[in-house]
């Protein structure tokens, strides 16, 4: 993409209203748009993170078993009152009616859908184990939206549902979903620490949040710091298997948020290992058997032709508040640093004399070259100082800076340089789109 028939509208000056570090880098690198409070428009840089953050998010549901669909934001009370919620969520849920005086609501989350749709369709344990997810829009109606997408009132969410047809079956699809979600972060760059956690208005008897340590996080919490070293599933794991061992490993050491955490517990650990700090929820999963089921009348015939409720897990990711997150979690003074896998552009490529004729064909032919090799690059073939150009190249965070001048070309020569690190070498074009095309 040549950054002149983009749209990228950076801002030099931090706005006023931007209290966290990733709200303030969003905005000033043309990420979002504030339309009203907790309710952003996402631009062009900003959407491409979304879709990849949301498709590395997709990838690890399929590979887990899960079936993908698509639900409406808008529910109708009547299912919520069946479960027996409609009046106990309280202010957060958004409440409308159509022109005919039906009573709706903008979901805010789909427990109680993905139970009627599955009552009306599934009748034997026979079609069981069942997983069904989607990736939508949510509304809540925060009382006070703050820190960008980080807790805005609209937000895309990644919500899956199992249903089984026992206790046992229903905590192997936990155990799936917890593995799947330690890979589907770690795929971002990020070190996702599953803590035990509070169930909320989901409801449930088990419950585990997936923290990010950042210095900004909006809660405290407390873990083994053993747990950094953990090492990830790979993407041979067998996810038909017993992953009980796995879940076992992560859940056997100490790791709490502040409401659930156990001070003597915490205090036992060895002081080296003893970690607090402060974390971002970037996934929550919840296993809460029969609590949706039987109110609901979702229930399947057993192998005795006896019908009775199936058993529920819930599972959301904050697609968009990953975004910030990962931002929070990875940046520094000049701006932000993009993980290799959710980063909007792979290479971004500086030219720095535009209308100089060498440099041109010289900057064409990288694009081109690195575009066939199945590399996104966005190409800076503005007329603009140098040092402005470096200055937005690294405020958006690009993996990759590929530097291209007509005092290097003369010496058969282009800069490149790893935002992550800063380091930078001079090679030749070849060895450029060898080095990033490896």
């Amino acid at each position: 993409m040549r950054l002149s028939r983009y749209f990228l509208p950076i801002l030099r000056e931090t706005p006023k209203e931007a209290e966290i570090v990733s709200h303030r880098l969003m905005l000033r690198a043309g990420m979002i748009r504030q339309q009203s409070a907790g309710i952003y428009s996402w631009l062009p840089l900003g959407y491409r993170v979304l879709t990849r953050i949301g498709q590395i998010v997709r990838e690890e549901q399929n590979r887990a078993g899960a079936l993908e669909l698509l639900m409406p934001t808008i529910q109708s009370a009547d299912l919520w009152r069946e479960s027996g919620r409609y009046d106990d969520y309280g202010k957060e849920m958004l409440r409308i009616e159509d022109r005919h005086e039906r009573e709706m609501l903008f979901g805010p989350t789909n427990e109680e859908m993905i139970t009627e749709i599955f009552r009306s369709y599934v009748r034997s344990y026979r079609d069981l184990p069942l997983n069904l997810y989607h990736i939508q829009w949510k509304f809540r109606d925060e009382v006070r939206p703050r820190f960008g997408v980080m807790r805005g009132r609209e937000f895309l969410m990644k919500d899956a549902y199992s249903f089984d047809v026992d206790q046992e079956a229903a905590r192997h699809a936990y155990n799936k979903m917890f593995v799947a979600y330690l890979r589907t972060f770690a795929r971002m760059g990020l070190k996702a620490i599953p803590m035990r956690a509070d169930s909320g208005p989901i409801g449930g008897d088990m419950s585990h949040e997936f923290i990010i340590l950042a210095s900004t996080g909006e809660s405290q919490v407390f873990c083994d710091r053993r747990l950094l070293d953990m090492p990830i599933p790979g993407a041979d794991t067998d996810f038909d298997a017993d992953l009980s061992g796995i879940v076992r490993d992560w859940t056997t050491r100490y790791a709490a948020t502040e409401e659930k955490h156990d001070p003597a517990a915490f205090e036992a650990l060895p002081e080296a290992d003893r970690m607090a700090a402060r974390g971002i929820e970037v996934g929550h999963i919840f296993y809460f058997g029969t609590k949706y089921s039987e109110p609901m009348g979702a229930k399947v015939a057993g192998p005795d032709g006896a019908e009775k409720p199936v058993h529920m897990g819930s599972y959301g990711v904050g697609v968009s508040r990953l975004v910030a997150g990962i931002i929070e979690a990875s940046h520094d003074e000049a701006g932000i640093v993009w993980p290799d896998a959710v980063a909007p552009f792979d290479v971004g490529l500086v030219n720095l004399k535009v209308g100089d004729a060498a440099t041109d064909g010289a900057c064409l032919d990288l694009y081109r070259r690195l575009g066939a090799k199945g590399k996104d690059v966005l190409y800076d073939d503005t007329d603009g100082r140098a040092g402005a150009k470096f200055a937005a190249m690294d405020l958006i965070g690009l993996p990759w800076q590929l530097i291209v001048g007509p005092k290097g070309l003369a010496e058969g020569k282009v800069e490149l340089k790893r935002r992550a690190t800063g380091e930078r070498e001079t090679l030749s074009p070849e060895a450029a789109v060898a080095r990033l095309t490896a």
